[in-house]
C-alpha cells in the first residue's frame, strides 16, 4: 500500500523519477538503505526505488501529517530523537524487523538541515551501528533533485524528475564497532562526491547561498 500511495502521491505532483542502478539490490536480502534528506518526498522516492520489503527509522513528529501520517506510521519505526530510551528502543525494534527478513532505512543526517545551503549535514551513528551489529551491507543512494523541485521553502518547488543514484555497496562483515567512524565517513563521502560533481545540484545550490559542506 505504501509504495503504491507513493507513485500515486509523486505522480498527481508532477515528478517522474530516474533511477541509476550501480549494483543490483538482490530479492529476499536485508539492508540498510541510506541517502541524503532533503524534502518531504525522500519518503515517496525510497519507497518506488527498491522493491525490498523495508520500515523506515524516522520521527515521530511526522505522524501528525494528514494522509501522509496514515501510510508514515504504518511503515516507520518512530524515534523520539530527544529521549534517550525512545533512541535506544529503535535497536531491538530494529532486530525484530531484520529477523523477520526486513531491510532498515534511515536517514542518517538524522533531520532535512534547517539551512538550505548545506549540501550534506553530517551524518549520525545509528544506521552504521545496526549494519555492524548484523552485518548488513549497507546501499547508499543518492537523491539530486528533492531540494529544487520540493523544498521546505514556501511556495517553491516544480514539476520535474527526481533522479536517484544507487551507489556501490558497502559490506560491515569484517567491521567492529571500532571502525564506525571510518565507516560512517565513507558512506557519506560516495553521497557527497556525488553531490558536488552533480552540475545541476550544485547550481541549484549556488542560486540560494554558497555552499557549505
Amino acid at each position: 500500500m505504501a509504495r503504491l500511495w507513493a507513485k500515486i502521491i509523486l505522480f498527481g505532483m508532477g515528478f517522474r523519477y530516474k533511477i541509476t542502478q550501480n549494483q543490483p539490490i538482490l530479492p529476499n536480502h536485508s539492508y540498510i538503505f541510506i541517502a541524503n534528506h532533503t524534502s518531504m518526498t525522500d519518503v515517496m522516492l525510497m519507497l518506488v526505488t527498491t522493491k525490498n520489503p523495508f520500515v523506515f527509522v524516522g520521527k515521530k513528529e511526522l505522524v501528525k501529517i494528514p494522509i501522509f501520517g496514515f501510510f508514515y506510521k504504518r511503515a516507520v519505526i518512530m524515534v523520539d530523537r530527544e529521549n534517550i530510551k525512545s533512541r535506544t528502543a529503535v535497536y531491538e525494534r530494529a532486530k525484530k524487523r531484520i529477523d523477520q527478513g526486513l531491510s532498515i532505512c534511515i536517514f542518517p543526517e538524522g533531520k532535512v538541515p534547517d539551512d538550505e545551503s548545506v549540501l550534506l549535514d553530517e551524518f549520525k551513528a545509528g544506521a552504521f551501528n545496526i549494519a555492524i551489529d548484523h552485518k548488513l551491507t549497507i546501499v547508499p543512494m543518492t537523491f539530486f533533485d528533492n531540494k529544487e523541485l520540493f523544498s521546505y521553502t514556501f511556495l517553491s518547488g516544480k514539476p520535474g524528475t527526481l533522479r536517484v543514484t544507487i551507489d556501490p555497496f558497502i559490506t560491515t562483515n569484517n567491521c567492529k564497532h571500532e571502525d564506525k567512524k571510518v565507516l560512517k565517513e565513507n558512506a557519506r563521502n560516495v553521497i557527497y562526491q556525488n553531490l558536488i560533481n552533480d552540475e545541476a545540484y550544485v547550481t541549484y545550490s549556488n542560486k540560494r547561498k554558497p555552499i557549505h559542506p
